[in-house]
């Protein structure tokens, strides 16, 4: 059975910045570009295979702000003990900011990673 790829797409002030710190904190590769597409630029980053991507965009004389809760969140659940520190590593050499989740159960069950624009990913250690 063939599944769809869920893409999840979001604006950023700082395409080119964010863009780099999923690609270093996930391990994710830059799958497409654009620029200037009806005013919008963009970055689709994932991995060869995986079932969904990322979308980073900006629009010219746009302010995308930041994200609007604490609890925006995507979570990944990492399969062992090895690979789950290895990411929370990279996620903090990347740039991301090591956060209190507002929902404790995050911080029970993984570590909590801030983005430049505010928005949030959880790597957990259950799945």
């Amino acid at each position: 059975m063939q599944f769809p790829v869920l893409r999840v797409a979001r604006p950023s002030d700082r395409l080119e910045e964010v863009a780099a710190q999923y690609q270093a904190g996930l391990g994710l590769d830059v799958l497409a570009q654009f620029e200037d597409h009806d005013g919008f630029d963009g970055v689709i980053l994932g991995a060869a295979g995986s079932p969904y991507h990322f979308e980073f965009t900006r629009k010219a004389g746009h302010s995308a702000g930041r994200a609007p809760t604490e609890d925006n969140l995507l979570v990944f659940y990492l399969p062992g003990l090895g690979e789950w520190e290895t990411r929370c590593a990279a996620m903090r050499a990347a740039g991301f900011a090591e956060v209190p989740s507002l929902n404790p159960y995050w911080d029970a069950n993984g570590r909590t990673f801030e983005d430049l624009d505010g928005y949030r990913v959880v790597i957990s250690r259950d799945g």
